[in-house]
């Protein structure tokens, strides 16, 4: 168990050097943590990813944030897939 506890937060550290990579691309705090919301969910072990999974992942009482975040605030997709491949290389 020690050993899946220190991968996990690992993972968890890693996660959040990520999103420092592309929080800025994001002028509000909402967003950003909806941002973190999403990433954490598309890394979760759920069977179905979709708004309402994700959401409940995230503890929202409905998918409206994670909507939010991918259909009207707006942010560059591409910049933040830079910031993202600039962390994998």
């Amino acid at each position: 168990m020690g050993g899946e506890l220190a991968e996990a937060r690992v993972w968890a550290g890693e996660l959040r050097a990520l999103h420092e990579r592309f929080v800025h691309r994001f002028a509000r705090s909402e967003p950003r943590e909806s941002a973190l919301a999403y990433v954490r969910g598309l890394m979760a072990p759920l069977e179905r990813k979709n708004g309402w999974t994700l959401a409940e992942e995230a503890g929202h009482a409905g998918p409206d944030r994670i909507h939010r975040l991918l259909n009207r605030i707006e942010w560059d997709a591409d910049e933040v897939l830079d910031d993202v491949r600039e962390y994998v290389a």
